[in-house]
């Protein structure tokens, strides 16, 4: 019974940045816009975090500092895909490239060859009375840190601004016929700009849970691919923030078997339990990836005529 405990409540946290950066993805992807720059983003907000954290004393002072350097960090990718109408594959790929180059250089200047983590205000566990005593569901659902359930009441937040409000109906129709929206009024420019804006928001604020949530320091590329990861949940969710959430708690699975595995001493080679999660990401999208209902436009820059 320890076991399946611990294995569903490290599920339930390392699915929430892969759930947070999602849950921002999903509205710059509705917008027709394929964010590949997640993953430098959250990069960036989990070295922000770190700093901002050690700098200020405060945690959720981090978090803040985190979202906005990577809020400031996706306004220039929203400036190349957006106004330059650059490639989104490219230019978020050379994203990612800078953000891996520039967080190793500013945490080698700022923390210099010290081989000790700096002491840094940490998440710890928020257990919420009487539910968190409630025998298996109580230590895992209720007995984890804040911005796990914040990521979780968030998703039907997203649904309610996605699918009942006028903003989550442009945003919607920007992702399916920017030119219609534009013959109407609509700024279609700004409504991309601003969901890159929210993604990268989001993705900061997943860095950081990574790197004072989940850990309580920083390493050069610790997000390992989980902007990739967070990018293949919004397709394998359908492009919706429950199918979001559904996708988030498979990935994070997956990550938790890989780590009750390794404590079991299976006799599994180490090297393929590291691989386990991705392989469960390739298999999850094989089967889904043609049948999902992306936006129109996806990928495709609008050019006013």
């Amino acid at each position: 019974m320890n076991i399946l405990i611990s294995f569903l409540s490290s599920m339930i946290m390392l699915s929430t940045p892969t759930l947070i950066a999602a849950l921002g993805i999903v509205f710059s992807e509705r917008a027709g816009i394929v964010n590949i720059g997640t993953e430098g983003m959250m990069l960036m907000g989990a070295l922000a975090g770190v700093i901002g954290s050690m700098v200020t004393g405060s945690v959720w002072l981090g978090v803040l500092i985190a979202m906005f350097v990577a809020m400031l960090f996706s306004a220039i990718f929203a400036f190349f895909t957006v106004v330059v109408k650059a490639d989104q594959t490219v230019i978020g790929t050379g994203m990612n490239i800078l953000a891996s180059g520039l967080t190793i250089t500013v945490n080698r200047w700022v923390f210099g060859a010290s081989t000790s983590p700096p002491k840094i205000d940490v998440f710890g566990k928020a257990a919420i009375p009487l539910l968190s005593d409630i025998p298996v569901l109580g230590p895992v659902l209720f007995n984890q840190p804040l911005p796990v359930y914040i990521a979780f009441l968030l998703v039907p937040v997203a649904w309610f601004v996605m699918f009942r409000t006028n903003t989550g109906l442009k945003l919607r129709a920007v992702g399916e016929n920017p030119r219609a929206c534009d013959t109407v009024g609509i700024n279609v420019a700004r409504t991309r700009f601003m969901s890159i804006l929210y993604s990268g928001l989001m993705a900061g604020f997943a860095g950081s849970f990574v790197s004072m949530g989940q850990m309580s320091f920083f390493t050069e590329n610790m997000i390992a691919g989980g902007g990739f990861m967070a990018l293949a949940a919004v397709v394998f969710g359908n492009y919706t923030p429950a199918g979001v959430m559904g996708a988030a708690l498979v990935f994070g699975a997956s990550n938790a078997l890989k780590f009750q595995l390794q404590a079991l001493s299976t006799g599994i080679p180490s090297q393929f339990l590291v691989m386990l999660p991705y392989i469960i990401t390739i298999l999850a999208l094989c089967g889904l990836i043609r049948r999902s209902n992306k936006p129109a436009s996806s990928a495709i820059p609008y050019v006013k005529e």
